[in-house]
């Protein structure tokens, strides 16, 4: 058993990543758990990669405060981090009277949480902002935002551990108890661990998490949004993200388009509440009520322009039959101290993910004294995204660097340089998946038909891993089986 640690934070998603880093400006030792070989492996790598500006919450709740404050403070944290960010702005579209009225209400909603900016637009104003765009007006929402999830997890983590945290990977809680000391024992990936205070962000499974250490009031009911990802030829039709007006009861704010910060356009996602919180599987009708409800916001899409498909799933707290949104639990639980528990963390949980570690901050701070490290550096260096660069820079790294010469994604031009630098990641994390989030490769038309040979070849002539070791996202999931003559 490794020494007693001040904090535990399970979860390396988005929220425990972002508390990660928190908790690295201080004298403290600390350890983040994480069932999946890297992270942003669950919930937070499978959203639609907005930053929202906080309208859509309920006055005087924890979601609006803290997704107002994050809104604020998010770009000053991607300039840190280096994480690809871009303020587009939002439009909501309206499609009837009744749409343009509940616009009103959203509109006063937002300017009572801290929201700016926000106003309606007319038929024409909406044409001018949006062309194309279906509907009679709609809203705009100036502050809204758009980033790379993926970069986002993977920059606070990095910048964690360089200032201190530690990461186990593949090491699922299995059990939690409190101890006679008052101390905390984490039994994970087969090992046990302790720690003075237990930080729950666990995601789907935090009330699995919360009910081993004997706080059993809550329940996650996993909802399902299934998305479309469209080619980078979409990215022509659509560069702001545009949402329906939201209708109430639903279990997200409905079917809407997105453009990612790499140029593809994302279609979702549903809501759709399950029993199985890993089923990841899309369905065809659900999939094709997608596509209708993006046609009738934007005639211009059409199914040429398809790529691929993904799911993600919500930590709702609000059941089936009542739908919408519950508030944020952010607390130590007083039948449990030390424990902090993050419980229905859904969106717009990304956009608070800072917020929210400021606040598990402070409920530490009540207990020890949290002494700011000196030596904390707060900045991280992203990849090289050689494809983004001037052919003058281009050219000076391939005279440097004769991989960055060679293209291996020809979809997303992504060179065996940047695969390298991928695979050799901080975190040793190595799987297919991994290498796409860090790298873009694989992430085009084609899917992997043409890099996804070359990055396995890397793997194992370069680094030497044996093709039945390679994974597409970790254990239970082999690339090969067996041979072929």
């Amino acid at each position: 058993m490794d020494s007693i640690y001040d904090v535990i934070v399970i979860g390396a998603g988005a929220v425990g990543c972002s508390v990660a880093r928190e908790l690295a400006r201080y004298e403290l030792k600390v350890l983040v758990l994480e069932k999946e070989c890297d992270v942003a492996y669950g919930t937070s790598g499978r959203m639609s990669g907005v930053v929202h500006a906080g309208f859509n919450n309920k006055t005087g709740s924890l979601m609006a405060k803290l997704c107002v404050e994050g809104n604020k403070g998010f770009e000053v944290v991607c300039r840190e981090l280096d994480i690809p960010y871009k303020k587009t702005g939002k439009v909501l579209v309206a499609f009837d009277k009744a749409d343009m009225e509940a616009l009103e209400g959203i509109i006063a909603r937002g300017m009572a949480n801290g929201c700016e900016g926000l106003r309606l637009l007319d038929k024409e104003e909406i044409s001018t902002l949006v062309p194309g765009i279906g509907g009679i007006g709609g809203m705009l929402s100036p502050n809204t935002a758009i980033f790379d999830p993926f970069e986002y997890c993977i920059a606070h983590a990095e910048n964690a551990m360089a200032n201190g945290v530690e990461f186990r990977f593949n090491s699922e809680v299995t059990a939690a108890r409190k101890d006679g000391d008052g101390n905390f024992s984490v039994t994970a990936g087969g090992k046990e661990y302790k720690a003075k205070y237990i930080v729950n962000s666990a995601g789907l499974y935090c009330d699995k998490i919360s009910s081993m250490l004997g706080i059993d009031g809550y329940r996650i009911y996993p909802c399902r949004g299934q998305y479309y990802i469209l080619d980078k030829v979409a990215y022509e039709l659509l560069d702001i993200p545009a949402y329906p007006v939201p209708k109430p009861g639903i279990g997200g704010l409905g079917v809407h388009l997105t453009p990612t910060i790499d140029g593809n356009l994302i279609i979702g996602p549903s809501a759709e509440y399950l029993d199985d919180p890993d089923d990841y599987a899309s369905t065809p009708e659900v999939m094709e009520k997608l596509f209708t409800e993006a046609k009738a916001l934007l005639p211009a899409v059409e199914r040429r322009y398809i790529i691929g498909n993904y799911c993600g799933i919500r930590p709702k707290q609000a059941p089936p039959g009542e739908g919408g949104f519950r508030d944020f639990v952010i607390k130590e639980e007083e039948e449990c101290p030390g424990l902090i528990n993050l419980i229905g963390i859904e969106s717009p949980g990304f956009t608070a993910a800072v917020p929210i570690a400021r606040m598990v901050r402070d409920m530490l701070g009540k207990h020890v004294e949290i002494v700011p490290k000196k030596e904390f550096n707060p900045i991280r260096k992203g990849r090289i995204r050689f494809r983004e660069l001037p052919k003058e820079a281009q050219e000076k790294l391939i005279k440097e660097n004769p991989e960055y010469g060679e293209i291996i994604c020809r979809c997303q031009n992504v060179t065996r340089a940047e695969i390298r630098t991928a695979i050799e990641n901080r975190f040793g994390a190595r799987s297919i998946s991994s290498i796409k989030y860090r790298a873009w490769a694989t992430t085009g038309r084609c899917n992997g038909g043409y890099c996804l040979a070359k990055i396995v070849d890397m793997l194992v002539h370069d680094y030497h891993m044996k093709p039945e070791e390679i994974t597409f996202r970790g254990d239970g999931s082999p690339m090969f089986s067996g041979e072929v003559k």
